[in-house]
């Protein structure tokens, strides 16, 4: 340990947090259009929880941002802490504060309005940080200060969770999350309906109505429905294509399957449905068999689909979409185009490459789970033909006995018809010779 020289002002040890924080993971180029599924999912597991505490222990953050949430590396899993509570403040008996603190990008509106506000403010800033891990970008007017864009997003739709400028300088309001990111389709929908709690310019809306029971705001019911959810995802190897369920309770595996054909043509009885070790799923397990516990996104965890009715395979192509600007400037190259617009463009060709190396990267595994399942299918035909082998020996055998039995019997019976030989001599005689040729047909078993 380094010598640490001590004098009078007090020291401060906090826990290392090796992955550094949240504003570094999204400074990376390959997360220039947003987080991976998986690593949103953790976002919202941990920062929802804890502005959860936080706020049932009556305190306020005031400076939620990416530079406030450190990641650390806990038994491989990685795990989000806030940190920074330097702006923390307790509530007071109104429930009302009214300090000017935080940093402007993440604040909600009436915080650098100067007005007083209550624990909604975190929501803002929770929601403008989901959104830009999202997307890669903050949703309102990202390039201008909100000094600048408060009169021009103050009369957004109460669902709207996007502001873009077009280039003619009209401000353009959207309720979806934009393209490209890298959720799949069943996030998309009760994520969305997540920002649009939490990013209403009204603060007594903001956050949902209170639930009697729990006395939470109906933005965390919501949190706590899609972290709840079960999705399986699974990615068609003709198509390249993602495909993602949510599972109801006690799923079968058949219903699940018939889900699959209504959305990929591909019947039931032509799916080959398997992990990534190779193993088939059970048809006699429930669906949930496709989800592990406590693997979320489909990142993570992901089952390959095989269409057993195609007798010549080629090979998918890659599903994913080309960014409409990356679009633009391969149909238009010789267009230029401004510094912020450059920027944006090239970070969605980024996005779009990396997309690229992880989709054939996933095509690659669900062709090696393949080779893993006809190895397998390959040993258990070996071993189903040696024991049809042994069977076929054993059978031979009792027919070359049946043939010695039958000529014997052939034999003697001709020589009663012509020796005049009695029934009962003939009977003995047969049964010695029968006798003896069973031996012979044990000994040469052993």
């Amino acid at each position: 340990m380094r010598h640490i020289a001590l004098n009078d002002l007090p020291l401060l040890a906090m826990e290392y947090c090796s992955r550094g924080d949240l504003r570094k993971l999204l400074s990376k180029p390959e997360n220039c259009c947003g987080l991976k599924e998986s690593e949103v999912l953790s976002l919202l597991n941990d920062v929802g929880s804890g502005i959860q505490y936080l706020h049932e222990n009556k305190i306020i953050h005031r400076d939620l941002k990416p530079e406030n949430i450190v990641l650390q590396d806990i038994n491989g899993k990685l795990v989000h802490k806030i940190i920074d509570l330097g702006y923390a403040k307790d509530l007071d008996q109104g429930s009302l504060c009214t300090s000017f603190v935080g940093t402007l990008q993440y604040l909600a509106p009436e915080l650098f309005e100067n007005k007083p506000y209550t624990v909604t403010v975190d929501f803002w800033s929770f929601g403008t940080m989901v959104f830009e891990c999202s997307c890669g970008f903050r949703p309102f007017l990202h390039n201008l200060q909100p000094v600048q864009w408060a009169s021009k997003v103050r009369n957004k739709g109460p669902k709207d969770i996007m502001a873009v400028e077009e280039p003619n300088g009209e401000v353009r309001f959207s309720t979806h999350l934009p393209y490209p990111n890298n959720l799949s389709s069943t996030l998309l929908e009760p994520l969305e309906s997540l920002l649009q709690l939490m990013l209403k310019w009204d603060p007594v809306q903001r956050g949902g109505k209170l639930n009697p029971d729990t006395r939470q705001p109906s933005c965390f019911n919501v949190l706590e429905q899609i972290l709840s959810m079960k999705v399986v995802h699974i990615l068609n190897m003709t198509t390249a294509q993602v495909h993602s369920f949510q599972l109801t309770p006690e799923e079968s595996l058949h219903s699940l399957q018939m889900r699959i054909e209504a959305e990929t043509k591909i019947e039931v009885v032509n799916q080959e449905l398997l992990q990534e070790t190779g193993v088939s799923l059970d048809p006699r397990k429930p669906a949930a068999q496709c989800v592990l516990d406590g693997v979320r996104g489909w990142d993570s965890y992901i089952v390959y689909l095989f269409d057993k009715s195609i007798t010549k395979y080629c090979g998918p192509l890659s599903a994913r979409q080309l960014p409409d600007k990356v679009n633009t400037i391969v149909q238009e190259a010789k267009t230029q185009l401004p510094l912020v617009v450059l920027k944006k463009v090239w970070g969605e060709a980024v996005s779009y490459i990396c997309g690229l190396k992880d989709d054939y990267s996933r095509l690659f595994q669900g062709q090696r789970a393949a080779m893993l399942s006809l190895l397998r299918y390959n040993t258990n035909l070996t071993r189903c033909k040696n024991s049809m082998f042994g069977f076929s020996q054993q059978l031979k055998a009792k027919l070359d006995f049946f043939k010695s039995s039958i000529q014997y019997d052939l034999e003697k019976y001709s020589d009663q018809m012509h020796y005049g030989i009695s029934s009962e001599k003939m009977l003995k005689a047969w049964q010695g010779g029968t006798r003896n040729e069973l031996r012979l047909l044990l000994r040469w078993r052993r």
